[in-house]
């Protein structure tokens, strides 16, 4: 079957996207663009190559795939893809981690595949015991507490099994604290939090590894001296 004849099956948003591909003057948002991708199986550079050359990046920010003002509006499918398709390195760098056993079904599943493939696995959480996470609590005054959440992360990972091998370190560091950072091989999502709010509400950044030295290796070597820094978290992981 033709991807003409595909896409005639397939609606996105209420917009035929056989609608799309006939004018070459309607280009659908970035997001719109790689969702329809994916159902066609197809690479959307090639289907809509007009909004590659019209979005040409030459500068260090050709890094970036894309932003997404709250960090709730990355796509679940997205998450998925980039869990799913790391083969060499996942490190989960957000203070708590929370939001990916809430969110994500079969997550435990996920991560057990992905170390048994061989993929290097690391969880970096702020001590739900320190000062750091005291005075965060006091500051989001929220039910749902900064150290219950690490807590929540610590039992599902305990759910995912020693056996499985992944490593887990505490991190006691306000760099830590201030900002989440994603890595799946050569992408990478970073979310810089904003005041008082929870990590779904501040923004996300979708980087591709493209130069040495650029955003990427930036924040890549960030996470590196923070689990440099980090603790062993007990029963978890010897995280060496």
């Amino acid at each position: 079957m033709t991807p003409a004849m595909l896409a005639r099956r397939v609606d996105v948003a209420g917009k035929t996207v056989e609608r799309w591909l006939a004018d070459s003057g309607r280009v659908p948002h970035s997001d719109t663009r790689m969702r329809v991708a994916e159902v066609l199986g197809v690479d959307a550079d090639s289907l809509w190559p007009q909004a590659v050359r019209s979005t040409l990046k030459l500068g260090y920010d050709r890094e970036i795939v894309a932003s997404y003002p709250q960090r709730s509006m990355f796509p679940q499918s997205g998450w998925a893809k980039l869990l799913d398709g790391a083969r060499k390195r996942i490190v989960m760098a957000g203070y708590t981690n929370y939001f990916l056993w809430q969110e994500h079904p079969r997550i435990v599943q996920r991560l057990q595949a992905r170390a048994a493939a061989g993929c290097q696995i690391r969880f970096l959480l702020g001590d739900p015991d320190s000062q750091l996470t005291r005075d965060r609590e006091e500051i989001e005054d929220v039910p749902l507490t900064v150290s219950t959440r690490i807590r929540t992360t610590l039992h599902w990972l305990g759910k995912v099994g020693p056996e499985a091998g992944i490593e887990a370190r505490f991190s006691d560091s306000p760099a830590h604290l201030s900002q989440s950072v994603f890595i799946f091989d050569d992408r990478l999502l970073f979310t810089p939090h904003i005041g008082d709010g929870l990590g779904d509400v501040s923004p996300l950044f979708h980087l591709r590894r493209l130069d040495e030295d650029g955003l990427y290796d930036r924040f890549s070597q960030h996470v590196d001296v923070l689990w440099g820094r980090g603790r062993p978290v007990p029963d978890v992981g010897a995280g060496s």
